[in-house]
């Protein structure tokens, strides 16, 4: 894959196994520019069949009550998930569990990443933004968005998350790749690989049907060269995202003096290479090491902003999230560091494509580079006496903090997994709020700019209910 000529071939692959499950539950369109109400019907009994999907033990033998779905929609999703749900024979175990240590270790750090340097660098590539703008209006439904990529992100570095029978996380993730078919089926009108043309775009024929209801109508509507850009959602795109998943963590720890140790490193790119391989993408596009992934990214993102779409949704989408993060951050201290923290991690190239690179007044940003100067110099002098010390990772811990908060516990808009699985994630999340690698002076530094105790749904600075005794 070292050619644009191989890149360029790979928007036109896709994903055979969970296309082939979309055709068969929407039918043929019969040269229609609309599925027939039966269709989108099936689509929806199927979204409401794959919600039964809780746990990876669930997979093998589902079976839906009898009488509840069409036999032949159910033994289309049954086909799907016998040959899905197989994990690849090169899974290491062991690095698969030496990632979800990881995780647990440097999770506020992996939330900040992600919201600051995964999501931003998948904006990049202009085709890949058209498609996360048209299938999830991200402007207006940011946050939805957020939550969602976090609704697969737990399932899976969770204790047990792809290995173990009672994990959620293979069950999450075969979800995500018929969402992903579906896109491609909709916006196409049809199978991928019987739509070798172009899709002309279409306005709605009538007021929006709200939910799910909308999605399908803005995707029917958008229109679509194959030609020009290649399938939606097809094998380069899918590599790429793979790439902000765990190649954008470990460049963002290294970037904020935090590397791991090359065998960390190592376990962590193995973990969620398997979880593309049950996403969909192909072997031979997974990294083999950092080097590889470093090498991978850098050519495909050039490829990436090669291209050209029309309107140019990357800054809308870049903004808005920068937004969301502000609203998310309660303290008039840091709810301006979002912005910076993000050019930071992702570079100046980075934020001038997908709109935030005059984003920040000069005040603000000459502050945020004293900080960043002083607390890495610092850093770097205490880990003389005390490995460990780090200034940086409290402040991200912090950003952290509130963002997990704000999109991840809110119990009024609870994210949509099952039980099992948020229960753990909650457990998980209230562990995070004391950094025992931190001496005690600093953790208490830290409560002061998130709360006291757990990291609970309701807490937050001042909040007094979550105060331990005796402080």
């Amino acid at each position: 894959m070292s050619t644009d000529a191989s890149l360029e071939a790979l928007t036109r692959l896709a994903d055979p196994l969970a296309d082939r499950t979309v055709a068969a539950i929407v039918g043929a369109w019969g040269g229609a520019s609309q599925p027939g109400t039966d269709a989108i019907a099936r689509l929806a009994t199927a979204t409401r069949l794959m919600a039964q999907w809780r746990n990876n033990a669930s997979l093998a033998d589902w079976q839906p009550a009898p009488g509840s779905a069409d036999p032949a929609l159910v033994e289309t999703l049954r086909a799907y998930l016998r040959e899905g749900c197989r994990l690849p024979a090169w899974m290491d175990p062991a690095r698969v569990a030496r990632a979800e240590t990881i995780f647990m270790h440097e999770g506020p750090l992996s939330c900040t990443l992600l919201f600051c340097a995964s999501l931003p660098e998948c904006y990049v590539p202009p085709q890949l933004a058209e498609v996360l703008h048209v299938a999830g209006q991200l402007e207006a439904h940011t946050e939805h968005r957020i939550r969602q990529t976090a609704a697969m992100v737990f399932p899976v570095m969770l204790k047990g998350g792809l290995t173990d029978p009672a994990g959620s996380g293979i069950a999450q993730v075969l979800k995500v790749r018929l969402i992903h078919a579906t896109i491609r089926h909709l916006i196409l009108h049809g199978d991928p690989e019987q739509m070798p043309g172009a899709v002309a775009a279409q306005p709605p024929a009538g007021p929006s049907a709200g939910g799910h209801g909308a999605l399908y109508e803005a995707l029917l509507a958008h229109g679509w060269d194959i030609g020009a850009r290649g399938l939606p959602c097809n094998q380069f795109e899918l590599a790429y995202t793979l790439l902000t998943f765990h190649y954008v963590f470990l460049r963002g720890m290294r970037t904020l003096g935090l590397g791991l140790a090359p065998a960390d490193e190592d376990a962590f790119l193995h973990a969620w290479n398997v979880v593309g391989h049950v996403l969909g993408v192909r072997d031979d596009l997974l990294p083999a090491s950092f080097d590889d992934a470093a090498a991978s990214f850098e050519r495909m993102q050039a490829f990436g902003r090669a291209q050209t779409a029309a309107p140019d949704a990357r800054p809308g989408l870049g903004q808005a999230l920068m937004q969301a993060m502000a609203q998310a951050i309660r303290l008039p201290v840091i709810r301006v560091i979002p912005v910076p923290l993000c050019q930071w991690l992702i570079g100046p190239a980075s934020a001038r494509d997908i709109g935030i690179g005059g984003a920040v007044p000069w005040p603000t940003r000459l502050a945020f580079g004293i900080g960043r100067f002083l607390s890495l110099s610092l850093d770097r002098l205490v880990r003389r006496f005390r490995p460990n010390f780090s200034l940086s990772r409290m402040l991200v811990r912090v950003v952290g903090y509130h963002l997990l908060k704000r999109f991840l516990l809110d119990q009024t808009r609870p994210l949509g997994l099952p039980e099992q699985v948020l229960d753990p994630m909650r457990v998980t999340v209230a562990a995070w709020h004391d950094e025992p690698r931190a001496p005690a002076w600093l953790n208490r530094v830290e409560d002061r700019w998130t709360t006291t105790g757990p990291w609970l749904a309701g807490g937050g600075p001042g909040d007094m209910n979550n105060r331990r005794p005796g402080v």
